[in-house]
């Protein structure tokens, strides 16, 4: 080897090795930034929000809904249209006693696809009747997933800070995406601000435990009975009973 030879190989091998060096240590931080890129981006709400809740009813119309309820002589769907009314009542004393607290609910009915019965609005106790009226015969799928990825961009078009989802259904997701994997993208997305309740009717609640993980909660109702209680518990107890959050 020439003396050029050796100079070029001491001069040039320690950079190498840096460069090699400044490489490796770089490597992590650039896949965390990828990973940032792909990741999903949080929900933005579209209009200014203020005090109040926005509550997005979801209706199980499917072909098992025809059935009769447990302990009762009718079908399952008018005693699940009959507890929501009876639960939507109370929105009357709350507003009475909260002027300055609005209550905005919306309607939706899902079986094989999704249906918008009622958009997001102030409550109105004879229009949410007739939407509730309005729930269609029970017929086809399930698609508990797409009714919740519908109902969630109304939720941020409301100008509510306090978001909610409201599921009941008496079966399994049978159609579209899977519930588990919407809950825990609305969850995450939305920073935990929409917050998202089953009641299971007629069903076992084990096959929405994954709400746990995912900030909501599940009740079983196995009754028309126990369906207004439940009903009642998550509304009365949850969402009209909630403390404003403190925005900075």
């Amino acid at each position: 080897m020439s003396n050029w030879t050796r100079v070029l190989a001491a001069v040039l091998l320690p950079c190498l090795l840096a460069c090699e060096a400044n490489t490796r240590r770089d490597l992590p931080a650039t896949r965390r930034a990828d990973r940032d890129e792909d990741a999903p981006a949080p929900y933005q709400a579209e209009v200014d929000e203020g005090i109040g809740a926005a509550v997005a009813i979801l209706v199980d119309t499917s072909g098992s809904m025809r059935d009769e309820a447990p302990g009762d002589s009718r079908p399952k769907h008018v005693v699940a249209r009959d507890a929501l009314a009876a639960m939507l009542d109370a929105t009357d004393a709350f507003v009475a006693r909260r002027p300055d607290f609005p209550i905005k609910i919306g309607l939706y009915s899902f079986s094989s696809s999704v249906r918008t019965l009622h958009p997001i609005q102030p409550y109105n106790r004879e229009a949410i009747h007739r939407a509730l009226a309005s729930l269609p015969r029970p017929g086809g799928g399930t698609a508990i997933g797409e009714a919740m990825r519908e109902a969630r961009p109304d939720l941020y078009r409301a100008g509510m800070f306090r978001k909610y989802i409201l599921v009941v259904t008496d079966g399994d997701n049978t159609s579209g995406r899977s519930p588990d994997q919407v809950a825990r993208d609305i969850w995450r997305r939305s920073d935990g601000s929409v917050q998202v309740y089953f009641v299971a009717f007629d069903t076992s609640p084990e096959k929405f435990a994954f709400l746990k993980s995912a900030g909501g909660d599940v009740i079983a109702a196995g009754t028309g009975g126990e369906l207004r209680q439940a009903l009642d518990g998550i509304y009365q107890g949850h969402i009209l009973a909630e403390r404003e959050p403190v925005r900075k």
